[in-house]
């Protein structure tokens, strides 16, 4: 392999094959107390972090050498002077603060931007055991558990991946609208917007499972009036797209991705169906 084709499977499965054992790595130091590190933005950063980007680095490497691959802990190096139309961007432990804590909301991310636009993304949230991808421009979820050992069996994994359950955002209910947000307090701004909608139900979760959440149909609106990086979303963004979904900035653009004059920081945006 060399030229990244986001519409085959072989590819794709290779990808997810890249997030489970990427997530695998994770839960080992998930049932430690291992040492946390606080990175120049005042984030938290743990050696699954670290070790999780270079088991994806290395494995698109070995296939797909000639494309980029931005990542969120390679990145604190500083960003690459020039971004390529296609690249890849990688959250190899989203929800660093859940993990710490030892909550089952954090995930593994992949994602492939094509000319400003997530043309797919994997999502594992391996405490869950469970896997979501697209593929072809349709979104899919399936189950596996870090302990699987169907993560290190090709053909077996592939003939899983092919038989993973197609998913759909749901239409918009009548009695109100479910709500994702992050555990953090509601900010001023997510409150306001959100008194202009009927609100069933606030649901708190962490990580890019936020948009999982509504690609499933689980719930159906995720505004986000705070900070995020590009790594954060790609993927999840990808996914939602494929479901049906949409992501916007609160103007009403199309959040896209390799900004590099804002340094891969994302505006203010809504995720909905």
């Amino acid at each position: 392999m060399s030229e990244f084709n986001p519409s085959n499977p072989d590819h794709i499965y290779f990808l997810c094959s890249l997030a489970l054992k990427a997530g695998k790595n994770a839960m080992v130091y998930f049932h430690q107390d291992i040492e946390v590190e606080t990175k120049d933005n005042n984030s938290p950063v743990t050696i699954a972090d670290r070790e999780g980007e270079e088991i994806i680095i290395q494995g698109i490497e070995s296939q797909f050498s000639k494309i980029q691959i931005i990542g969120e802990e390679s990145s604190e190096n500083g960003l690459p002077d020039t971004i390529d139309d296609k690249f890849f961007l990688l959250d190899p432990l989203d929800g660093t603060k859940e993990f710490i804590n030892k909550r089952t909301d954090f995930t593994v991310n992949i994602g492939f931007i094509d000319k400003t636009a997530p043309v797919c993304g994997i999502v594992y949230a391996p405490a869950l055991s469970r896997l979501f991808f697209s593929l072809d421009g349709r979104a899919y979820e399936t189950d596996i558990s870090p302990d699987d050992k169907i993560i290190y069996d090709e053909d077996a994994l592939h003939s899983k991946l092919s038989n993973a359950k197609e998913i759909r955002v749901r239409p918009t209910p009548d009695d109100g609208l479910v709500v994702v947000a992050s555990r953090s307090h509601l900010s001023p701004e997510t409150e306001a917007f959100l008194k202009e909608l009927t609100v069933k139900e606030i649901v708190s979760a962490g990580s890019s499972l936020k948009f999982c959440l509504l690609a499933t149909g689980e719930a159906d609106i995720y505004p986000r009036h705070g900070r995020t990086m590009e790594w954060d979303t790609a993927a999840a963004h990808a996914l939602l797209c494929a479901a049906g979904g949409v992501v916007h900035d609160i103007d009403g653009s199309i959040l896209g991705y390799g900004k590099r004059k804002r340094g891969l920081d994302n505006p203010y945006f809504i995720a909905s169906t």
